[in-house]
């Protein structure tokens, strides 16, 4: 690695690429209770999150594995899946007494109806004032489950699943 007056070692975060600070700076300067939305191979997390100087407040978390405790049996990585946690989310983050939020999805690629969207969508549904496009948002047909139960024989009873938790979910 280079050395001298004329380099500047970056932060650690963004040289292993986990953070954006340019974009980190845009989103706190809104002064607005961040929707923090994260992904991996198996879960969907999100989170409400309050910025503070001597570091983040996390006010309310809800994963994805919070489905199977209401009756899921299918997989919590998938696109239903986070449109789920994000109408549960939206459930425990109304009671917070905000007014508006604002979406952060970290340095993951803005995806047109992705599972991160998805996740929006769930957490629009459930009565949050999250600004968006109406665009990027998947169709019912995704969030239902739809399109699994085009490939997967064991997938058909996915969007009657899907319609019982929401019913669940409503009732919470």
């Amino acid at each position: 690695m280079k050395t001298g007056k004329r380099y500047t070692v970056p932060f650690r975060r963004v040289r292993e690429g986990k953070t954006n600070y340019k974009r980190r700076l845009n989103l706190l300067k809104g002064g607005k209770t961040r929707i923090v939305v994260r992904k991996s191979l198996k879960h969907i997390i999100i989170q409400a999150v309050d910025y503070h100087p001597a570091g983040d407040k996390v006010l309310a978390t809800v994963k994805s594995d919070e489905l199977k405790k209401l009756g899921w049996k299918h997989s919590t990585g998938n696109t239903p899946a986070a449109y789920l946690t994000g109408l549960l989310a939206a459930k425990k983050i109304s009671g917070l007494g905000r007014e508006e939020f604002i979406l952060d999805i970290g340095i993951h690629t803005p995806v047109k109806g992705s599972r991160i969207f998805a996740a929006l969508k769930g957490l629009v549904e459930g009565g949050l004032n999250i600004p968006h496009d109406e665009s990027v948002l998947p169709d019912d047909e995704r969030t239902s489950g739809n399109h699994i139960a085009s490939f997967r024989k064991e997938a058909q009873s996915i969007a009657n699943d899907v319609e019982e938790l929401k019913k669940k979910i409503s009732t919470i």
